[in-house]
């Protein structure tokens, strides 16, 4: 009958603590880590969106519709507006952000007389060499962040698109090419290289496959200030010598393939006169400890070395390091008055005590909370060092009392930085299960929440055979809070939970499982739930876990979830309630209304889904099964079990009993059913607390027709009065909409009407009459209003 079921068992935190318990989170957490270690812009949690910001995603939910398609299949805008450049540079980038920009869509921007483009952004989208080139190139571009992108574009194919504009050869300052292939040979062969960009400033070519050829060319560039090398195949830093008068910062993490004696090493770096940041840092969990010498040798010296060497440097990263030590740290920091950041993460040295008293220096390390947290703001796009930061961050929030927003956002930052890493989804979802659990999550802002289960669940996508990783995300979904209010796809979540249930037999995450699909379906579109139903599986599913509760006498919360999924999965939906009988359902949850007999809430949510069936034209045959009619009659009759308990047994009877042709048991057993529910309801008393919510009245019409047997009609009348009583402002335009007030007038007028149900309708019409005045007063507060007399 189109309710939804307000009883959907409250999932307490105790539950989600017993279920840690069980899992033992900590201990099988470090566990899985042991043996797998070897060999979207977030809104401002403060406020509102900023107008921009929405208009901005309007367009691009509207793309299709705003724009024309050109003969190469690409979009341009058809009535397209001048658009300020910080306006089209952040279109780009919520079009990256939100995974819409391909071939097609990044067609909008070859109109660059509208749409002009400073600083773009195309990081980890889909986008060819020619799509490119026609798109951004004719730009008078300052920054280009190109890294990570996939569709055989390389980074050959940017510089020489980019050459190819005469402004662009000025204007560009900027360059990420994080990832890509670089493709040297071809720009070799069209003579064109890094260094036709004469005003770049700042390279990102970490990631690639970078040689010392053209680091050559990169380093002749006259202006070149910024330069990332990570994780590429240099073998030799000399190259760096030709623009050492204006390198101010220079980034070589992970260089395993550099080729140079510590004294050579360092004798390069220190004639690097105005260099201010150098990050010579290295990847701890790649080099075992044979390996990497000579740059600890090189780091050492550079510590204890004189302050003369890089007399400029504030800024020194040597995360990973593992042969550092305190006093070499200690040395380097006292020769260095000026120094304001540190990079110790994952050396051992981050506890030395001078860095406590440095109070404008910065460092990333595993000391205390604040390094942790600032190795995750500085290391989002360093796997090996987000991983490192995520695990003492865990140790860190096992007992966290107070909410903690900021931590929150630094590990869905980590997550999303790293979609594809097993090992960063690993503790990141132990991280957020620690950081929501008990009632931190209230205290979190919606949006931040909002990502946070996003992301919670695209991890369960992306790794659906680690059941470490499912653990923590079901732990970090079961919370009232988080999936009663906080905005995120339910369905998506649904189906990812009962895909997992598919392959996974384990209890404890079965519990947690049925519970989240148990409140989630109620919070599911009619279309949505309609879909869902017509899946055999989650049927047999749930009512295999019915039957293996019922069998061993349980009485616990996930044979409540499992009832309560059932019961909304069959809500106005005729495929799945067909679905439940054809599973066998009705036999046993005949068998489950017997033995527990004594147990209301059970009873309760087993007769609403049988009122669900019986609602269904076509399957009230299937109920015509007299031993089960009886057993429901006298719980409506026994006047020891609860109201709600006798309203669902009643509604069952009543559906069945106002249908004469499906009425297959006698005449006398369909007279006493109509009596009984007549005299059984007179009895009940109007309840307080919610009982049960409607979506829809429409089941109600055929009760509440003038012909039909008293006692149906009473059942019918007397539960629109109980949810109007409640709440009459959210039913009064269902009942003027879908028929029911006129149906109530009827009834009211008719001369053969009972005269409990005369004085029933006429308390729900005088109800819904003064709501409405309510509601007119308070827009037309000076206009009188006249009553409706009784």
């Amino acid at each position: 009958m189109a309710r939804k079921d307000p009883s959907s068992v409250k999932l307490s935190r105790e539950f989600a603590s017993h279920v840690a318990e069980c899992l033992c989170l900590e201990g099988s957490l470090s566990v899985t880590i042991v043996n797998i270690s070897g060999p979207h812009q977030m809104m401002d949690a403060d406020g509102p969106q900023a107008l921009c910001d929405l208009c901005l995603a309007q367009v691009c939910s509207s793309l299709e519709a705003l724009c024309s398609r050109r003969a190469d299949g690409s979009l341009g805008l058809s009535l397209a507006p001048v658009f300020p450049k910080e306006m089209a540079d952040q279109l780009l980038r919520n079009m990256a952000t939100k995974g819409i920009l391909n071939d097609t869509t990044v067609g909008i921007f070859q109109n660059c007389k509208e749409l002009r483009l400073r600083r773009a952004s195309i990081r980890r989208c889909t986008v060819s060499a020619e799509a490119f080139r026609l798109a951004l190139c004719p730009h008078r571009l300052q920054e280009l962040d190109a890294a990570w992108t996939s569709g055989g574009l390389t980074g050959a194919n940017i510089v020489s698109g980019l050459a190819s504009n005469p402004e662009c050869r000025s204007s560009l300052r900027r360059l990420c090419l994080t990832g890509l292939h670089v493709d040297w040979e071809s720009l070799v062969e069209d003579g064109v290289g890094f260094s036709s960009l004469q005003g770049l400033r700042t390279l990102n070519m970490a990631n690639t496959d970078l040689t010392d050829a053209v680091l050559e060319d990169i380093c002749s560039l006259p202006q070149l200030e910024s330069l990332d090398i990570s994780c590429s195949a240099v073998s030799k830093l000399t190259a760096l010598l030709h623009c050492k008068n204006t390198l101010r910062s220079f980034i070589g993490h992970k260089l395993q393939q550099l080729d140079m004696s510590p004294i050579r090493c360092l004798s390069v770096l220190s004639q690097l006169h105005t260099l201010r940041h150098l990050d010579f840092s290295e990847d701890h969990f790649a080099v075992d400890d044979s390996d990497g010498k000579d740059g600890e040798e090189m780091v050492r010296q550079l510590l204890e070395g004189s302050a003369q060497v890089l007399p400029s440097l504030v800024s020194l990263d040597i995360s990973g390091r593992k042969r550092t030590n305190e006093a070499s740290v200690r040395a380097f920091v006292e020769a260095r008055g000026g120094l304001v950041f540190l990079g110790l993460l994952a050396t051992g040295a981050s506890s030395c005590e001078i860095l406590t008293s440095q109070r404008n220096l910065k460092v990333t390390g595993e000391a205390n909370e604040n390094q942790v947290c600032e190795a995750l703001r500085r290391y989002r796009d360093r796997e090996c060092f987000i991983r490192e930061a995520l695990l003492h961050l865990y140790n860190l929030t096992t007992d966290i009392d107070k909410p903690r927003p900021d931590m929150l956002k630094l590990v869905l930052e980590g997550m999303q930085s790293h979609p594809t890493s097993l090992h960063i989804h690993l503790v990141a979802t132990a991280c957020v299960f620690n950081l929501t659990a008990q009632d931190l999550a209230e205290a979190m802002p919606v949006c931040l929440l909002t990502s946070t289960v996003t992301q919670l669940l695209i991890a369960m996508e992306s790794f659906p055979s680690h059941q470490q990783v499912q653990k923590n995300c079901l732990l970090a979904l079961c919370s009232d809070y988080i999936l009663q209010d906080i905005p995120f796809d339910k369905y998506f979540a649904v189906t990812l939970v009962i895909n997992w249930l598919r392959s996974h037999e384990d209890p404890t995450l079965q519990r947690m499982a049925v519970a989240v699909i148990s409140i989630l379906v109620a919070k599911l579109s009619t279309e949505e739930t309609a879909k869902l139903g017509k899946d055999v599986f989650i049927m047999k599913q749930l009512l295999a876990i019915v039957q293996q509760k019922a069998m061993a006498g349980a009485m616990d919360s996930t044979l409540k979830f499992a009832l309560s999924a059932l019961w909304n999965l069959t809500d106005e939906m005729p495929t799945a309630a067909r679905n439940f009988i054809e599973c066998q359902g009705l036999g046993l949850y005949e068998e489950v209304l017997e033995t527990y007999y004594t147990e209301p809430s059970i009873q309760q949510k087993v007769l609403g889904l049988l009122n669900n069936i019986a609602e269904v034209e076509g399957l009230q045959g299937d109920l015509m099964e007299k031993g089960m009619l009886e057993h429901i009659l006298s719980l409506l009759q026994d006047s020891e079990v609860e109201v709600g308990v006798r309203y669902f047994a009643g509604g069952t009877l009543a559906q069945l009993a106002s249908r004469p042709e499906a009425w297959t048991l006698g005449d006398e057993l369909h007279s006493k059913t109509v009596k009984q529910l007549h005299e059984s309801i007179m009895t009940w008393n109007q309840l307080e607390r919610e009982m049960v919510s409607y979506r829809s009245f429409r089941p109600f019409c055929p009760l509440l027709q003038t012909w039909q047997p008293s006692g149906v009609q009473l059942w019918a009348v007397w539960a629109i009065h109980l949810v109007c009583g409640q709440n009459t402002s959210d039913y009064r335009s269902m009942m003027e909409k879908e028929g029911v007030t006129e149906l109530l007038r009827a009834l009211a007028e008719h001369p053969d009407t009972h005269s409990d149900i005369k004085e029933l309708s006429d308390s729900i019409l005088l109800m819904v009459d003064q709501q409405q005045n309510s509601s007119a007063s308070t827009k037309n507060p000076m206009k009188p209003q006249n009553s409706r007399q009784k």
